[in-house]
């Protein structure tokens, strides 16, 4: 039958050199960064991996090099076309399209050396002033190397692609067709096969940069990505409205509010000042998804949805008064792990380049810690795996490395498995050392599942609400099952909310979605009382490290609650941004013209006051505006990571 498929079979034959050409660039990257550094000679065993996230990536950048000549190929077949004129055209485009590709290849090399990451939006600024560019590039010996290396593949891709093009396609084009049965389903196979190549995998999220990230060495994660998709994924990521640069402040003035709040006195009345825990004590962090302050006893003591949670605050330190950064999971990842503010709708684990961070993770590897992540869904939703990996964490262990008996819907596996691996995955890891884990359940996020075969029980009606129920069961079945841990009396619990969720709607920015509960859990250690200062998502990472007597690298936006006191506390809902001092709420509105208001939120009052205290309201507004850009500026001029 593949006889009387000439169009098909010189589809095929171009798909598969240009998976050489692909591969030969990429061994050659490798060969050069190895060269230029001082790594590893062997990336222990991991390289194959590496080059099978690479085959996955230049099959992906192939699907879109030879749509067009697929679909003309499908056309002719089913007209019978056989106008040389016809094949020409496709050929032509297919040879071209994939000579760009090539020249990416070659021009990521010297850039990924250079620079440590691959190709992306950001050469085109070398094209503000393409003289001097071109200077650089005919005066720097190597770049002229890599320039005439192009050149070679591009003569020997035009020649091979003449032979494949005369010798498979031209020769037997003459040849009797398939029957049009067999046409239509070899033609529905391939654009099904294309489809899927275009979004390299099967799960409902298609590939991303993040994909190609599986271990912790930042050059393996790197080397499986083609420079064509991560060239198009960065730009097309700049050129979302959502990801604009944020103009909230002045550079001069967003230092000022940094340094200002860098010079908050510590405060050593605090009744916290002199807590500290031993050396390599562990740290377990659960991110509750959804788990807004308003389903506890904080805010709806007669209707709470979280008696385990609420019985643990009466054994724990907990902050009536914590605000989560933003209300996605992305934001409360990343403001609590490392440190920094939700910069309003921007994702910054999708950032193409990722950035690199210095937050809890880094500084307790750094001090001797095992870090892990876990999940209950595909590590790659969000861009979580490719931006942990490469932000600190060891292992970062989601919906694949799960049994697939134990994915109930969407989101993965229910919450009390996911606490049942991850629970195993400690006591591996508290064998060789101390360890920081931090797990992020998920269950009540919808569509919404409540797992049979289970003991948790509940007399809600609304389903959300016995969602609610059951990840609370699920958290009091897993502080009760840590509890018999040998290493449980050396480990530090912190709970605390991604997000809340909107319940209550006084005003167009949802408070609930915002306040969540805050709890430190070390029993024996910690003395349960409650605390009623504000407190952010910010503030986690550089308490926690208070707490361990490890330096937070001043990389950090957020302060020591056990030191500081914070005068107010901001967070985000997309285009909304809103302040709290304790009593009163300050809120901009970026889409209504920056429509400003202040109420008295702890009484529930919606009168706006912002004219009798714009004084206040002012210094809230620069305050918030001020941490929010400084953290901007920070990730621009890239010096969030440790060393910078």
């Amino acid at each position: 039958m593949f006889k009387h498929c000439a169009r098909y079979n010189y589809l095929a034959c171009i798909y598969l050199a240009g998976m050489v050409f692909f591969t030969l660039f990429r061994l050659a990257e490798t060969m050069a960064y190895c060269a230029t550094t001082e790594g590893p000679d062997d990336f222990g065993g991991l390289y194959g991996i590496a080059l099978w996230k690479g085959f996955r990536f230049d099959t992906a950048v192939s699907a879109y090099v030879l749509a067009l000549p697929l679909l003309m190929m499908i056309a002719g077949e089913m007209a019978r076309i056989k106008k040389r004129w016809y094949y020409a055209i496709a050929h032509y485009a297919a040879m071209a399209l994939y000579t760009v590709c090539f020249f990416a290849c070659a021009a990521d090399i010297p850039y990924f050396c250079y620079f440590f990451t691959r190709l992306d939006n950001v050469a085109l600024t070398w094209m503000d002033d393409f003289a001097t560019s071109a200077s650089m590039i005919v005066s720097e010996p190597m770049y002229m190397v890599y320039l005439i290396v192009f050149i070679a593949v591009a003569v020997g891709w035009w020649l091979l692609g003449r032979v494949l093009y005369r010798r498979v396609l031209l020769a037997h084009l003459d040849e009797e067709p398939l029957g049009y049965g067999w046409s239509i389903t070899i033609a529905v196979v391939l654009l099904g096969l294309g489809f899927l190549g275009m979004r390299g995998k099967l799960t409902k999220i298609p590939m991303r940069v993040s994909t190609a990230y599986f271990c912790n060495d930042p050059f393996l994660n790197q080397i499986g990505l083609n420079p064509v998709f991560t060239f198009m994924k960065s730009v097309e990521g700049a050129g979302k409205s959502s990801n604009q640069e944020l103009t909230l402040a002045s550079a001069a003035e967003a230092a000022e509010v940094l340094r200002e709040q860098q010079a908050w006195p510590v405060d050593s009345t605090l009744a916290e000042a002199g807590l500290r825990l031993p050396e390599n004590t562990n740290v377990v962090v659960v991110l509750m998804e959804s788990l807004s302050a308003y389903k506890t006893s904080l805010q709806a003591p007669s209707a709470s949805l979280s008696p385990c949670l609420d019985s643990l605050m009466g054994r724990a330190m907990t902050f009536r008064e914590t605000w989560s950064a933003g209300i996605h999971t992305h934001n409360g990842i990343y403001a609590t792990l490392y440190g920094h503010p939700a910069l309003m709708a921007r994702n910054i684990m999708k950032y193409t380049p990722m950035p690199t961070m210095c937050g809890l993770p880094q500084r307790l590897s750094e001090n001797g810690y095992s870090t892990a992540y876990f999940m209950a869904h595909d590590e790659d939703f969000d861009g979580m795996r490719g931006f942990l990996f490469q932000n600190g964490f060891d292992f970062v262990v989601g919906q694949h490395s799960y049994p697939r008996s134990e994915v109930v819907g969407t989101w993965g596996i229910p919450d009390h498995m996911l606490f049942d691996h991850a629970l195993e995955h400690c006591d591996s890891m508290a064998a060789k050392g101390p360890f920081f884990a931090c797990v992020m359940t998920c269950s009540d996020h919808g569509p919404y599942i409540v797992p049979e075969g289970t003991s948790f029980r509940s007399e809600q009606e609304d389903k959300t609400k016995r969602v609610s129920e059951y990840a609370d069961w699920s958290i009091g079945r897993f502080v009760r099952m840590a509890e018999q841990k040998p290493w449980f009396g050396n480990t530090l619990f912190v709970f605390v909310a991604d997000h809340g969720a909107s319940i209550d709607h006084d005003y167009d920015l949802s408070l609930a979605y915002n306040r969540v509960p805050l709890i430190f859990y070390a029993p024996g250690r910690i003395e349960p009382h409650y605390v009623d200062r504000l407190a952010q998502q910010i503030d986690i990472a550089p308490t926690i490290l208070g707490l361990l007597g490890i330096d937070n690298s001043g990389k950090m936006m957020g302060v020591d609650l056990m030191h500081v006191r914070r005068p107010f506390a901001f967070f985000s809902a997309d285009d909304k941004i809103g302040v709290v001092d304790g009593e009163l709420f300050y809120l901009y509105r970026a889409k209504q013209e920056g429509r400003e208001s202040l109420y008295r939120y702890k009484e529930r009052s919606t009168e706006d006051i912002v004219d009798r205290h714009s004084a206040l309201a002012a210094d809230m507004k620069r305050y918030a505006f001020g941490i929010i850009q400084a953290s901007q500026q920070m990730l621009k001029e890239g010096s969030t990571a440790c060393n910078k």
